[in-house]
This record gives C-alpha cells, sequence and structure tokens, in this order.
C-alpha cells in the first residue's frame, strides 16, 4: 500500500479506507455534519486529483507541459501531460480527453477512483498499453480552465455598491444586507466552505473552455507532432470537444486522425452544425462505445447520422472507457492495417505491374 495525507491509502489499483467512512458520510449526512462533510469531499477530489498527477509522471512517465506555451509568470496557467517521444514518435500518437466535471487530466471518474480502483477510473491502462504497443501519448485537461483568487477590498465593495442609485435607498438595501449577512455567511459555510471569502475567476487565454483547450492543444502540440497516424480516445463532453476540433480544423484533422474512439460521447452532428463531409469522416474513421445492456461490440442502432455505435458492454456511463478499454485498442490497430493497405499497393499487385512495365 502506498500511504498519502490525511489517513488515504492507495494501492493495487484501489483506494481504501477511510474513504468508506467518508463514503457512508456523504451519502447520509446529519445536519451537524454538512460542513465537515462538504470540507472531506473537497479534501478528498484535492487529495485523488493530485495522486494521480503524481502517478501520471511516476508509473506512466510522462512530462508535465504549460499551458499557455508562451505563458508570463503572473497569469494564469493550466497544463497537459505528454510522453516525451509525443512530439518525435514518426508512428503513432494517442490523445485522451476525460469528459466535463470535476475530473481533471488522467481520470475517466472520479466515482471509480473512490469506489471502485484506479484502473477503471483513470487513464493510466490506455497510457500503459499505449507505451507497450509503441504509441507517444498526450493527455488533454480541458476541465482546467481557471484559476480562482480573493477579490480586494476595492473590488467587493465595487461589486456591492450600486450606481445611481438614491443614497436613502442604498442605505436601507444596506441595513437589509446587514441584517441577512450573518445568516447567509453561516448556511454559506456547509454549502461550500472552503470558499469563506468572495472570490473571482481569471480563465487561461485560449483554454477558458474545454472547446478551447482542445483546439489549443491541437494547434501547438497534435498537429506539429511527427506521428503519421494520430488516434483519440474521448469520453462523454470530451467527444463534443472532439467533433468542435474537427469544425474548427476539419481539414488538419482529415489529413492527420487515423481513428476515434469515443465512449459514450454527448456530441450532437445537428447541434454543434458539422457539415456533411465531417459526418461522412467520421462514418468512416469513428466509432462510439455507447452504455448498453448488450454484449460489448454489439452494434447499437442510432438516429444521428455521424459514426457507428457499438455497445461498451455496461449500463454504466462512467464504466464505458474502462470495459471498452480492449476493443478500442484492436479498433486501432484495424484502422492502422487499411489505412496502410490502401496506400501501399500489395507485393503481387506491384510485382504484376513491374512485369507488365518491362513487357
Amino acid at each position: 500500500m502506498i500511504p498519502y495525507s490525511h489517513g488515504i491509502s492507495f494501492g493495487s489499483g484501489e483506494v481504501s479506507s477511510p474513504v468508506c467512512v467518508l463514503s457512508q458520510l456523504l451519502v447520509h449526512p446529519q445536519p451537524s455534519q454538512w460542513w465537515d462533510m462538504a470540507r472531506s469531499r473537497n479534501s478528498l477530489d484535492s487529495i485523488i486529483t493530485k495522486y494521480v498527477y503524481e502517478l501520471l509522471q511516476k508509473e506512466c512517465h510522462l512530462k508535465k507541459v504549460t499551458l499557455p506555451v508562451d505563458a508570463t509568470e503572473s497569469e494564469p496557467k493550466s497544463f497537459i501531460f505528454m510522453s516525451e517521444d509525443a512530439l518525435t514518435n514518426p508512428d503513432k500518437l494517442l490523445v485522451l480527453i476525460h469528459g466535463n466535471g470535476v475530473v481533471r487530466a488522467g481520470q475517466w471518474a472520479r466515482r471509480l477512483i473512490i469506489n471502485k480502483d484506479l484502473d477503471s477510473g483513470t487513464q493510466m491502462p490506455y497510457i500503459k498499453r499505449a507505451a507497450e504497443e509503441g504509441y507517444g501519448v498526450i493527455v488533454l485537461n480541458p476541465n482546467e480552465n481557471y484559476i480562482e483568487v480573493e477579490k480586494t477590498k476595492a473590488q467587493v465593495q465595487l461589486s456591492s455598491d450600486s450606481s445611481g442609485e438614491p443614497a436613502e435607498k442604498r442605505e436601507r438595501k444596506d441595513k437589509i444586507q446587514k441584517e441577512t449577512k450573518k445568516r447567509r455567511d453561516f448556511y454559506e459555510k456547509y454549502r461550500n466552505p472552503q470558499k469563506e471569502k468572495e472570490t473571482m475567476q481569471m480563465c487561461i487565454r485560449d483554454n477558458g473552455s474545454p472547446e478551447e483547450h482542445a483546439i489549443y492543444v491541437w494547434d501547438h502540440f497534435i498537429s506539429q507532432s511527427a506521428a503519421e497516424n494520430v488516434f483519440f480516445v474521448a469520453h462523454s463532453y470530451g467527444g463534443l470537444a472532439f467533433v468542435e476540433l474537427m469544425i474548427q480544423r476539419e481539414a488538419e484533422v482529415k489529413n492527420k486522425v487515423t481513428a476515434v474512439a469515443l465512449t459514450d460521447s454527448i456530441h450532437n452532428v445537428w447541434h454543434q452544425e458539422a457539415g456533411k463531409t465531417i459526418r461522412e469522416w467520421m462514418r468512416e474513421n469513428c466509432c462510439n462505445w455507447v452504455s448498453s445492456p448488450e454484449p460489448l461490440d454489439t452494434l447499437v442502432e442510432s438516429l444521428l447520422p455521424d459514426c457507428p455505435r457499438v455497445s461498451s458492454g455496461t449500463e454504466r456511463h462512467e464504466l464505458t472507457s474502462w470495459k471498452s478499454f480492449p476493443s478500442i485498442f484492436k479498433f486501432f490497430s484495424k484502422a492502422m492495417d487499411a489505412k496502410n493497405s490502401s496506400v501501399k499497393p500489395t507485393p503481387t499487385r506491384r510485382s504484376n505491374r513491374i512485369k507488365y512495365e518491362e513487357l
């Protein structure tokens, strides 16, 4: 077992006690436990995120790369993870995009990390398998879009003042606000105990949303890589981010990406206004492993004219990336073989052509 802070241990792919005790607290909280519950939840989230970051670097041998690439010392920053050969590998590159919410780089589902194990809840099995099969790897971090900073007294005062109001009206409002402030502050500590001071969000330049982040990483890293074959695995909202990337960089994506594996993707080609050429390309080069009671890889009907949908072998949305894991790498291998066979004539045909030319 690998000990970690706050008495939580990680080992054998599992997160163990006192997480079980914490889970009971989160499921059946008493009013007197609300504040402790929220603090424990936030603390656990932070611990898991930091621990997965450490595993990406120590066990998966990925390096942390700061975004934006030209960030100044004072501006907000994000980061991604990539293998040493991510930009230089001439053959294959694997790009991983998780879904929306609290998860960060290297995670598929926080719930699985807490209640099941690290293998099903993190991207580490994909990264290790990719390394074994000769892929370079880039792990996106699409939910790291801003940092929170404490407001200065002047900013707090400015936001509370109502410009243009008569003095008497402002005084009455201030009196009401003072009377309710104690109650609001009291309940605020239960709702969000780590946010006891007023804060403001500072967006990370060119990475203010998952869609912006995917495009930025494409422009500055993926499109610059030497890999002849780029593969994506995108879960849930990550699929939507990929479709948006394709809409914005269609020609580049078609030229460089060999295949895309989606896992219970929530993209919608109609709402995102993906053109006919994009939909046709997705039908040929993408596959969506969806939550379904059917056995793994069973074809599932779809109302959308985009890519084939097959069963992931589970009805649980958060488990789809883990359950479809073995099928996805087979899908990539077949896609690369098909691409190579389409651009390289077979020896028999080549030899016949040479004989014909000689004649």
